[in-house]
């Protein structure tokens, strides 16, 4: 909290704003990104895989692995019609695409209905095409499904979640079927993990992920 303040505090002295997600941000001047598309993972024996789009990759990936019985979580792009999109692409709504995260996750630990309130939780449902600081439809709120037992939860959690009155707004997140998955860039996987530090993560992602960890703290993995 105390770097966060600080952080703040020195942007209202510079006249700067937060960097969005798409943004150039301080770290990639300096380091050389590995911008080959990410190999996704092989679904292992009993295994299921659900898709989600709720902002920016790199805080949902976190929250999705913080999941027991979440294997892996992989940042990438759905619900566009452009084949193999770049990050750059994405960014420019030159695809259709949503910042989505793919999860590989074992049923029998958690339940497709607790992933999809993870996925309610996990951001704010209620506004169109927004999260935060980042604008547009690549980060628009989308529940993808796989077959229609998992249209019927994603529908029944979306009235659960109405009903409580959390929101002033009505849910805006969009049920489609999954189509295709692209994996993002490989510099943005764990991409949480591997920047914590810079301005974005801490002034934005940071906090989403806390309460985030507090609304599922029954859900967690246990820390090593």
């Amino acid at each position: 909290m105390f770097r966060y303040l600080i952080y703040l505090f020195l942007l209202s002295i510079a006249g700067t704003s937060i960097t969005a997600c798409t943004a150039n941000k301080s770290t990639e001047g300096t380091t050389v990104k590995d911008t080959s598309p990410a190999k996704l993972p092989d679904a292992q024996p009993g295994e299921a895989v659900a898709t989600f789009a709720a902002g920016c990759f790199w805080c949902i990936e976190e929250e999705f692995e913080l999941l027991r019985g979440v294997r892996e979580a992989v940042s990438g792009y759905s619900g566009g019609g452009e084949a193999n999109p770049t990050y750059e692409q994405v960014g420019n709504n030159e695809t259709g695409h949503a910042e989505s995260v793919q999860v590989y996750y074992d049923p029998k630990v958690i339940p497709y209905d607790t992933l999809v309130k993870a996925f309610l939780y996990a951001h704010d449902p209620t506004t169109l095409n927004r999260q935060g600081p980042d604008v547009g439809t690549q980060y628009r709120s989308i529940a993808f499904y796989r077959s229609p037992a998992e249209k019927a939860s994603i529908e029944a959690a979306i009235k659960r979640f109405n009903a409580t009155g959390e929101h002033n707004d009505p849910v805006v997140t969009q049920v489609v079927p999954f189509k295709v998955f692209y994996p993002a860039e490989v510099y943005h996987q764990g991409y949480y993990r591997a920047h914590p530090d810079e301005a974005y993560i801490v002034s934005v992602s940071e906090p989403k992920v806390e309460k985030f960890k507090k609304r599922l703290a029954d859900k967690l993995k246990t820390a090593p």
